[in-house]
């Protein structure tokens, strides 16, 4: 009876084992990896610049939510390696100074390179501030 016993118990464990197993292994082989868009806060550099940056699933729109910073002569939105804007793609004209804007980013842009989104002041050479998306 022990031995049957015994069996039976090994056999439940291994049951239950390759049961939790299974929807592992489907979980691990259906090839879906499921990331999320890179986020990030602005933060101030040379003028007062909050607010928040997100991109969309497919990489294709910046949007700029509860934006606001100060005005300029001439500003532009960046996509940068730095903070410096040393090197960048330019995403156009500032859209407006305080709101919620999209921008169309270009095909083929790496946003693991181009990580920093810059508010630059053309005339002065200066960020008025910048957010790091993560």
């Amino acid at each position: 009876m022990k031995k049957i016993l015994i069996v039976f118990m090994l056999f439940s464990v291994t049951m239950a084992c390759s049961s939790d197993s299974d929807g592992i292994v489907d979980e691990m082989n259906s090839g879906t990896i499921v990331m999320e868009a890179p986020t990030g806060d602005f933060v101030s550099d040379a003028h007062p610049t909050s607010g928040m940056v997100s991109v969309n699933n497919d990489k294709s729109i910046l949007t700029l939510t509860n934006f606001k910073t100060d005005d300029g002569p001439k500003l532009l939105l960046y996509l940068s390696t730095d903070v410096d804007s040393k090197e960048f793609v330019n995403l156009g004209d500032l859209k407006g100074i305080e709101g919620d804007f999209n921008y169309e980013i270009p095909a083929n842009t790496d946003l693991a390179t181009y990580k920093y989104v810059v508010v630059w002041c053309v005339d002065f050479s200066v960020s008025f501030g910048h957010a790091e998306l993560k």
